[in-house]
């Protein structure tokens, strides 16, 4: 497996004694559409910002493409794309402009036709000859991923880019990084809409305190870390005797009303679920309903997150 970006040892310690990032180790493959989750503060942004040169790292090294991102930074620059929180252009361009100069910028020969892909693509085509500052916030989001794409970059990280953007805007937005992930362009994704990332993301990186707590593929991780409970549903509540509990202990029992909830273990990819619903049977016969739930991503992410917390 090629690696497009290699972080070793990565920290950042701000002049207020802040530490944003301590020893962060992370690798994304080439050609990989990868989530880079935490919640605020975690230092998502302190990375992002070390990688699009807006930061300088106390410590650590970056190697992008197989090259030193810091000390190669010109070469590295043009083949990375970054698509920031903040607007990041002259209000007083217009957007065809913008993607003219940022062409020069990143040290390419403007592309008209793949501009105009873009306008089209991000539906700009429009407003190609608007000033910025004319353009709703959901179009100069759009306009900043144009931006970080003209260059026809190897590598794009996305940093929150549907922040403000409609939601069946959003869902084009994905089909077009879906088409340059598919034709070979690694993905680096921030996001808070954690169903996006579970539905996009083949990787996954779950970073909080500054301090990355796991890193591997999507299914991975919702398999080996995800759990998966045995639901019950029943005609009439049920009640938690001491003798019931017991039996029970095992399974870790939650009641509401008439569901019985009980949690079920992996084991080589199998869960132990014949043992917790026979167990339940015994207890209360019969139910109406039975099925599994599986933990999702959001699941996933709150208990890691929340563990470590209060660890």
């Amino acid at each position: 497996m090629t690696i497009a970006l290699e972080v070793n040892q990565l920290s950042k310690t701000y002049p207020n004694g802040k530490k944003a990032l301590n020893g962060v180790d992370l690798s994304v493959p080439e050609g990989s559409f990868f989530a880079l989750l935490g919640p605020n503060g975690a230092g998502k942004s302190t990375l992002i910002n070390i990688l699009a040169d807006t930061v300088h790292p106390s410590t650590g090294q970056v190697t992008f493409l197989g090259k030193d991102l810091f000390t190669e930074r010109r070469w590295c620059k043009q083949r990375l794309g970054v698509v920031p929180q903040e607007i990041a252009f002259d209000p007083f361009f217009a957007p065809r402009d913008i993607l003219k100069i940022m062409s020069g910028m990143f040290g390419v020969k403007p592309d008209l036709k793949w501009i105009d892909e873009l306008l089209e693509r991000l539906e700009l085509s429009e407003h190609a000859k608007k000033n910025a500052r004319q353009l709703s916030g959901g179009m100069r989001r759009r306009l900043l991923v144009a931006q970080a794409l003209v260059h026809k970059p190897k590598v794009v990280i996305l940093d929150e880019p549907t922040a403000g953007v409609d939601v069946e805007l959003r869902k084009r937005l994905w089909g077009f990084m879906r088409e340059l992930n598919a034709a070979g362009t690694t993905i680096l994704l921030t996001t808070h809409y954690l169903e996006e990332a579970e539905e996009l993301c083949d990787h996954v990186a779950i970073i909080n305190q500054g301090k990355l707590l796991t890193s591997q593929s999507m299914k991975g991780l919702l398999d080996n870390v995800g759990s998966s409970s045995l639901v019950l549903t029943y005609a009439e509540p049920k009640a938690m005797t001491d003798n019931i509990a017991s039996k029970l202990k095992d399974f870790c029992p939650r009641i509401q009303d008439n569901t019985i909830t009980l949690s079920l273990k992996k084991c080589d990819g199998h869960t132990n679920f014949n043992d917790a619903y026979q167990a339940a049977i015994a207890c209360w016969g019969e139910a109406l309903t039975v099925h599994i739930q599986d933990e999702d991503l959001e699941d996933v992410f709150l208990r890691i997150t929340q563990d470590e917390a209060t660890a």
